[in-house]
């Protein structure tokens, strides 16, 4: 039986309800009539129901598909102006006793070379993360409590938060480990953590246990109830994702908006992001084995429709996805992406032959962290490096509230704007620094209170002068 806000698993996300979801959809995807009135409510920017999302998305009438992408773009632009957060990936283990079919992780895997960073290895690598001009990290490690136990993971953290090196610092570590306790969420919030990040991979409970057949990640109840327990152990920034590809796409696009509604039902606020990573080859992963694989123009869908339904939640895409097919989701929804991302541990200070050897998915778009800020730029977005909020205590219902007060222009854009100069001034090359000093002068302009106009004025002047980390 359905219930959002029960904390049971199998409760809160439904196979029947969303079965039923599905059928409904399908059932009334001609309904034209219905169809537009959805998009009047849309039009709001208030959200909408993972039902009325799912009608959009099976929605076939060109017309509306046109009005879905141009909704996107315009609700995108509003809350979000053309700011895109700059991150990437810090691998420290990929140890695992899983065996996921979908990750060469798995234990069962002997070709992929074993590897468990060293706290002095963990310095190597932020150095070389600083040296881009990295500043928000996103820790990922394969499950396992012998080799990767809560106590490495948060004795890293501090190792990495620890570590000055020239201008560069690490302002905000993002996790994404397995599924742990309330305590362990504690730890890791007293350890200053931003966001907690956990994929679901599918929602549909037969698939997720075929998928997962051995070790703790195949219970799915505790896996799926793991967002709970973090926001109970105080972590109020969680972020969400389904791998598409898995499973029926349809079935876990409502069972992403499903989940998200049950945070905001049970704890009054729902994920700070939502992640789409699709199936990739891999190691010892074969794509032919996954026939539900997601094609660019539905991958295009999927995002526009999230940005409607949840216009709040930041959208994550990273280099798992090419050059071109990040571009055209960057317009319609996607806030924020890696750049520059190694997948593999060690590969950022080891290179290219580490990142063959221990690579968890093979990366489509290759570029430096400078060429992926200077296309950005070209586009016209803002390359934002800003950690404000997290340090500033905007998380949680206090984040949401800042957002859809529309107040969340007034401290970001500026953010966006200060740390893209201390990119500019520390890491860039003379072609992105000129192109990134002309989105400067554009975006001065379009700030409209003039009191934090004239702050950012002369904090840009500091900058230049050699001081950093100033902050709304």
């Amino acid at each position: 039986m359905y219930n959002s806000k029960s904390k049971k698993a199998e409760e809160f996300i439904d196979d029947g309800e969303i079965r039923r979801t599905m059928d409904y959809a399908r059932d009334n995807k001609e309904n034209k009539e219905l169809i537009l009135s959805i998009m009047a409510k849309a039009e709001k920017m208030k959200g909408l129901t993972y039902e009325e999302a799912a009608l959009l998305l099976e929605c076939d009438y060109e017309d509306v598909n046109g009005m879905i992408f141009d909704l996107a773009k315009r609700i995108k632009k509003k809350i979000y102006g053309n700011r895109i957060v700059m991150f990437a990936p810090l691998y420290l283990s990929n140890y695992c006793v899983n065996g996921c079919t979908y990750c060469p992780y798995h234990f069962a895997n002997k070709n992929i070379c074993r590897k468990k960073l060293s706290q002095q290895e963990i310095e190597k690598e932020v150095i070389a993360l600083q040296d881009m001009g990295h500043k928000r990290l996103a820790l990922e490690t394969g499950e396992d409590p012998v080799n990767c136990p809560i106590e490495y993971v948060l004795e890293s953290i501090k190792t990495i938060y620890a570590i000055k090196h020239k201008n560069g610092a690490i302002r905000r570590v993002n996790v994404n480990i397995a599924a742990t306790t309330v305590e362990n969420y504690k730890k890791l919030k007293d350890a200053g953590i931003g966001t907690y990040i956990l994929f679901q991979e599918t929602y549909n409970k037969e698939v997720y246990e075929k998928i997962h057949p051995t070790g703790p990640k195949s219970n799915y109840a505790y896996h799926t109830e793991a967002m709970d327990r973090a926001m109970e152990g105080g972590i109020d920034d969680v972020g969400m994702g389904v791998l598409f590809g898995l499973y029926g796409y349809k079935y876990d696009f409502i069972g992403l908006l499903m989940h998200a509604k049950h945070l905001e039902d049970v704890f009054g606020v729902g994920p700070h992001t939502l992640s789409v990573p699709r199936i990739r080859p891999a190691d010892d992963i074969d794509l032919k084995d996954f026939p539900d694989a997601v094609t660019d123009d539905v991958f295009k869908k999927i995002v526009a429709i999230l940005r409607i339904a949840v216009p709040y939640t930041g959208i994550i895409v990273s280099t798992r996805e090419s050059k071109k097919s990040r571009e055209e989701v960057l317009e319609l929804g996607v806030s924020q992406i890696s750049g520059a991302s190694r997948t593999s541990v060690g590969g950022y200070a080891e290179g290219e032959e580490e990142e063959e050897n221990s690579a968890q998915f093979d990366i489509s778009d290759n570029r430096t962290l400078d060429e992926v800020v200077n296309w950005l730029l070209k586009l016209g977005h803002i390359p934002s490096f800003c950690t404000a909020c997290y340090r500033e205590g905007r998380t949680g219902d206090r984040f949401m509230a800042f957002a859809k007060s529309g107040d969340i222009s007034m401290s970001c854009q500026p953010n966006a704007i200060m740390t893209l100069k201390e990119y500019l001034d520390d890491y860039a090359s003379e072609e992105t620094k000129k192109n990134g000093e002309k989105i400067i002068l554009q975006e001065m302009d379009n700030l409209i209170n003039k009191d934090i106009k004239d702050i950012v004025a002369e904090r840009l002047a500091e900058i230049d002068l050699g001081k950093r980390d100033f902050r709304f």
